[in-house]
C-alpha cells in the first residue's frame, strides 16, 4: 500500500524529484512548490509536515503567501545541475534571477517581484528592466563559451566583455552594454545612443568613421576618441580635412558604402581598386594612389601607377592573384591570358610594366589563345 506522506516528502519536477527527511531541514522552496501541485496553502503544508515529525523547516520572515502558483515555485529553484532550492535567507544571486526569468519567459522585474512576494531578497539598486530577454543570462557570464564566472549585483564589466558578448549573440555591443547597465552592472564608459551608429561597423574602418562623421555632423577625430573609449577597433589615420571622394575611394565597391576596403599591411592596396577608383571619379591613378596612403592605404613600393587607368588594365589585374611580392610564373601568365583573350606574350610585358616580377629566362607566345579559350567553354562532343 502506497505511503500517504510521499507527495509530501518525494515532489516531481520534471525528471527530478525533490525529498526531504525528518532529520534535515525542509527547504522553503520544496514547501511551497508541494502547496503548488497539491492545491493547498503553504500554511497547511507546513502543519502537515509538523505533525509527520519534520521539526526544522525553511520559513521567510515575512507571512507566508495563501497561495503559490506553480510557476512562481519554479522560480525557487536554484541555478544548478542537481535539483536544489534558494536559501531564502540569503540574497537572490543575479545569476540565478536571470536564468529563472529566463525559463519562465519573465522580464527581470517581474520575476524580481515575484521572489519577493514569496519572501527572498533582490538587492537590485535600481528598477530592473520591464522587457523579458533570454539572452540575459549570457550578458553576465564572464566567458561566454564556457561555465566561466558569473558577474553579480554591482558588478563591473569589461569594454572587452562588451565585445565578446556581443560577438557570441551577434549583435550590436551598444545592445548589450545598455542592458548590461540597466541591469546594475557597471561599465567603464557611459553608454550613449549615437554608440548604435559608431559600433556598427566591428572593424571601426575608416570608411564607416567618415560615414558616421558626415551623418552626426561630428569630426572624424570626435568618433574614433568615442571607439577608444568603447574599448574598440578603430582607424590609426584619420584626415584633416576630409576630401570629397574620400568615402567612395575607400568602398570596396566605390559606392562610398561597406564593405570598405581592408587595410593590408604586408603587401599594401590593390593597383587594380587605384585605377577602377581613378576612372569613377575621374582622378589620375597617381593622384588617387597619393590620397589612399595618407588615408592609410598604402601602395606597394614595388607597384608602377600607370598616368592613365585603362579598362584593359582593371581586367588583366582582375585575373592576378598574386601580390607585388611575389613572383609571376608561366601558369599564371597564361591563365591571365586565357581568361583576357590576350597573348601570353602581352600579358608578360604588361605585368612587367606594372611592377611585376617574372622570370628573365621566359620566351612567352605572341600567339592569343583564342582556341584554346573556346575549347575550355565548349564541352567536348
Amino acid at each position: 500500500m502506497p505511503n500517504s506522506t510521499e507527495p509530501l516528502t518525494h515532489i516531481r519536477i520534471g525528471r527530478d524529484v525533490s525529498r526531504i527527511e525528518p532529520a534535515r531541514r525542509v527547504p522553503y522552496g520544496h514547501v511551497l512548490y508541494a502547496a503548488a501541485t497539491l492545491g493547498r496553502g503553504p500554511d497547511a503544508v507546513v502543519s502537515e509536515l509538523t505533525a509527520l515529525g519534520f521539526a526544522d523547516i525553511e520559513l521567510p520572515a515575512i507571512p507566508l503567501p495563501r497561495t503559490v502558483d506553480p510557476d512562481d515555485a519554479l522560480l525557487l529553484k536554484a541555478d544548478t545541475y542537481n535539483l536544489s532550492w534558494l536559501e531564502v535567507g540569503t540574497p537572490v544571486p543575479l545569476r540565478h534571477l536571470l536564468a529563472a526569468a529566463g525559463r519562465q519567459g519573465l522580464s527581470p522585474a517581474d520575476a524580481a517581484r515575484r521572489l519577493t512576494a514569496l519572501g527572498w531578497t533582490v538587492p537590485a539598486a535600481q528598477p530592473l528592466p520591464e522587457t523579458p530577454d533570454p539572452r540575459d543570462i549570457v550578458l553576465i557570464r564572464t566567458d561566454p563559451r564556457g561555465n566561466g564566472e558569473w558577474l553579480d549585483w554591482g558588478g563591473e564589466a569589461s569594454s572587452g566583455h562588451v565585445r565578446k558578448v556581443a560577438t557570441t549573440l551577434r549583435c550590436n555591443p551598444h545592445t548589450v552594454a545598455t542592458r548590461l547597465v540597466s541591469l546594475g552592472i557597471r561599465l567603464p564608459y557611459t553608454p550613449e545612443l549615437a554608440d548604435e551608429r559608431i559600433l556598427q561597423d566591428p572593424k571601426g574602418s575608416l570608411g564607416h568613421v567618415l560615414t558616421v562623421a558626415q551623418e552626426t555632423g561630428r569630426r572624424p577625430a570626435d568618433i574614433v576618441s568615442r571607439l577608444a573609449e568603447l574599448g574598440h577597433d578603430r582607424p590609426s589615420t584619420v584626415p584633416d580635412p576630409v576630401e570629397p571622394d574620400d568615402v567612395r575611394i575607400l568602398s570596396e565597391n566605390l559606392d562610398g558604402r561597406a564593405p570598405w576596403l581592408e587595410r593590408n599591411n604586408v603587401v599594401g592596396v590593390r593597383l587594380r581598386h587605384i585605377l577602377r577608383a581613378a576612372l569613377a571619379t575621374g582622378r589620375s591613378p597617381a593622384d588617387i594612389a597619393k590620397r589612399l596612403d595618407t588615408l592609410g592605404h598604402w601602395l606597394h613600393k614595388n607597384a608602377k601607377v600607370p598616368a592613365v587607368a585603362d579598362e584593359e588594365d582593371i581586367r588583366l589585374l582582375a585575373t592576378v592573384d598574386r601580390s607585388f611580392l611575389d613572383g609571376v610564373h608561366l601558369e599564371h601568365v597564361l591563365h591571365s591570358a586565357s581568361l583576357t583573350g590576350r597573348s601570353p606574350a602581352d600579358v608578360a610585358a604588361r605585368l612587367i610594366e606594372l611592377g611585376y616580377r617574372l622570370p628573365d629566362e621566359v620566351d612567352y607566345p605572341e600567339i592569343r589563345p583564342v582556341a584554346t579559350a573556346r575549347a575550355c567553354r565548349e564541352p567536348r562532343p
